[in-house]
C-alpha cells in the first residue's frame, strides 16, 4: 500500500481515518429523510471545506509544500468541475419530480456509490499514467474535449433534457417492472403493497407481476450514478493531469466528492448567481490540457524545456475561478422577458 501511494503508512491512515470518521458523522446525523435547509447545507460545506484546508496543512508540515500545494490544486479543480455535474442533477430531479428530502435520500447514496467509481476509475488513470508518456497526450485531448463540450453548452437556450426518458431508466425498466408513483422514501416496494395500491385506486397501472417493484426514486438514483460514472471519464484525467501522486489524487478527489451533497442544496439555491462560472471552468480544462501536453513534449522531445510548477498551477486554477465568480456577480444573467412577465 505504501508503495503504491506513495506516502508513508501513518498519512494513509490519517487520511483513511479522517475520510471514514467524517463520513459516519455526516451520515448518521442526516439519516432522517428530512428536508435539508439552506443554514444546515451551507454548514456541512464549510465542515469538509475545512476538513480538505487541515489536511492541506498537515501535508504541508509533513511532507513539503509541493505535495500540498498539488493536493490543492486536485481538490479545487474537482470541486469546481462538480458544479457542472450538480447542475445535472438539478435537471434530473426535476424530471422524476424529485424534491426536498427525497433528494437528500438518493443524495446519500449516490455520493457513496460516486467515492467507489471514482476510487475505481483513478486506480486505472493513474495505472495508465505508468505505461507510456504518450498517454499524456491522450489525456490532454479528454480534458481538451471535456472544456470544449462544457464551452459550447455555455448559453444555450436547449430546454433541459426530459432524464426521465434516458437510456439507464429504460434499461432499469426492462430488468424491474416499475411502479409509476412515488411511495415515500422507498426505493422499491412489494408485490403485495402494489396489489392494495392499485386496488384502491384503479388509474394506478403495472406492466407485469413481479415480486418487487422500481419506484421513480430507485429510476432517479440510478439514472445520478449513471450520470456521474460519465462525468467521472472527464473529471478524473483532469486531476491526475494535475498530479500522478496516487494518495494525492485520491484526497483530493475524495474530499471534494464527499462535500457535494451539502453543495448540491447550496449551488441549487444559489444556480442563478454563477452565470459564468462554467466559461472559468471550461478555461481551467484548457489550461490542464496545455499543462499536460507541455509535461508529455518535455518527456518526449526535451522541448520546450520550461514547466509549470505547482505553485503557479494553484494559483491560476485560483485566479480563473476568482475571475468566474466575479463576472457572475459584476455581469449577472439577464432574465427572459417571459419570466419577468410571470
Amino acid at each position: 500500500m505504501e508503495q503504491h501511494l506513495g506516502f508513508p503508512l501513518e498519512t494513509i491512515a490519517i487520511f483513511a481515518a479522517v475520510v471514514i470518521f467524517s463520513v459516519w458523522l455526516d451520515l448518521r446525523l442526516h439519516r432522517d429523510s428530512e428536508d435539508i435547509s439552506i443554514p444546515n447545507a451551507v454548514a456541512w460545506s464549510l465542515f469538509w471545506i475545512c476538513l480538505s484546508i487541515a489536511f492541506f496543512f498537515y501535508l504541508k508540515v509533513h511532507h513539503g509544500d509541493e505535495f500540498a500545494d498539488l493536493f490543492l490544486a486536485g481538490y479545487i479543480l474537482e470541486k469546481s468541475l462538480s458544479v457542472d455535474n450538480l447542475m445535472v442533477f438539478v435537471a434530473i430531479f426535476a424530471s422524476f419530480g424529485i424534491k426536498g428530502a427525497l433528494q437528500h435520500r438518493i443524495l446519500y447514496f449516490g455520493i457513496l456509490g460516486a467515492v467507489i467509481f471514482r476510487m475505481i476509475f483513478i486506480a486505472f488513470g493513474t495505472s495508465l499514467f505508468g505505461l507510456s508518456t504518450w498517454i499524456e497526450f491522450v489525456f490532454a485531448a479528454i480534458v481538451a474535449w471535456t472544456g470544449w463540450k462544457m464551452l459550447a453548452g455555455v448559453g444555450g437556450d436547449d430546454e433541459i433534457e426530459d432524464y426521465s426518458d434516458h437510456w439507464s431508466v429504460r434499461l432499469t425498466q426492462k430488468l424491474v417492472p416499475i411502479f409509476p408513483r412515488l411511495h415515500g422514501h422507498h426505493f422499491i416496494v412489494d408485490h403485495g403493497h402494489v396489489q392494495t395500491m392499485v386496488q384502491q385506486d384503479s388509474s394506478l397501472f403495472v406492466a407485469r407481476e413481479a415480486a418487487v417493484y422500481a419506484t421513480p426514486m430507485l429510476l432517479c438514483l440510478v439514472c445520478i450514478e449513471v450520470s456521474d460514472i460519465i462525468f467521472a471519464f472527464d473529471s478524473v484525467p483532469a486531476v491526475i493531469a494535475v498530479t500522478r501522486e496516487p494518495l494525492l489524487v485520491y484526497s483530493a478527489v475524495i474530499f471534494a466528492i464527499l462535500g457535494l451533497r451539502s453543495l448540491y442544496f447550496v449551488l441549487a439555491a444559489a444556480q442563478k448567481y454563477l452565470a459564468h462560472l462554467d466559461k472559468a471552468v471550461a478555461a481551467l480544462l484548457f489550461f490542464i490540457a496545455f499543462k499536460l501536453a507541455l509535461q508529455a513534449s518535455n518527456h518526449l522531445f526535451h522541448w520546450p524545456g520550461w514547466e509549470l510548477s505547482a505553485n503557479l498551477s494553484l494559483m491560476i486554477i485560483l485566479g480563473t475561478l476568482a475571475v468566474g465568480v466575479i463576472a457572475s456577480l459584476l455581469f449577472p444573467e439577464k432574465e427572459d422577458a417571459g419570466e419577468v412577465a410571470s
